[in-house]
């Protein structure tokens, strides 16, 4: 059994981190399965480097977002609370009111919830960018697209 032979555990450092564009369009894909793979993506979840000390994450533009789809009877059901700080300040909006005022901000928040709740989720969230539409002003950024049907990602030439 003899010998020094130790393995060395890979710590990810600043310099090491590479951080990629993706495109995700939004259009007829369910909430809470697209939000997953966006916050994967947001988190460097599908890197070798990993590391859940550090943001290893990339950008990511999600494309009609006006679009996106939820099952079952949420559009009336679901709410969103805030709340003023105030007595009988707590305020509710459905998901179909949403949907029609903000529709980015339904996609933001299911997003948010699935981040680390510190100082580096709110990193991570910082390089997530949503519209309603399909068009973006960050084309000269890009160069992948993400297929959310098959979970690859496609390089554009």
């Amino acid at each position: 059994m003899g010998g020094n032979k130790q393995l060395k555990t890979y710590t990810a450092k600043q310099a090491d981190i590479k951080r990629q564009w993706h495109v995700i369009d939004a259009s007829g894909k369910t909430l809470g399965r697209l939000s997953i793979q966006i916050a994967g993506l947001l988190m460097g979840k599908h890197k070798p480097i990993f590391s859940r000390n550090l943001d290893t994450g990339d950008n990511v533009v999600v494309i009609n977002a006006a679009k996106v789809r939820v099952t079952g009877n949420k559009l009336k059901k679901k709410l969103y609370y805030r709340h003023s700080g105030y007595p009988g300040g707590l305020k509710s909006i459905s998901l179909e009111e949403m949907m029609q005022t903000r529709p980015t901000r339904v996609i933001e928040h299911a997003v948010k919830g699935m981040l680390p709740h510190t100082r580096l989720g709110a990193s991570m969230i910082k390089k997530l960018r949503v519209y309603a539409g399909d068009t973006h002003p960050h084309l000269a950024q890009v160069k992948t697209t993400v297929n959310t049907e098959a979970k690859e990602t496609t390089k554009k030439e």
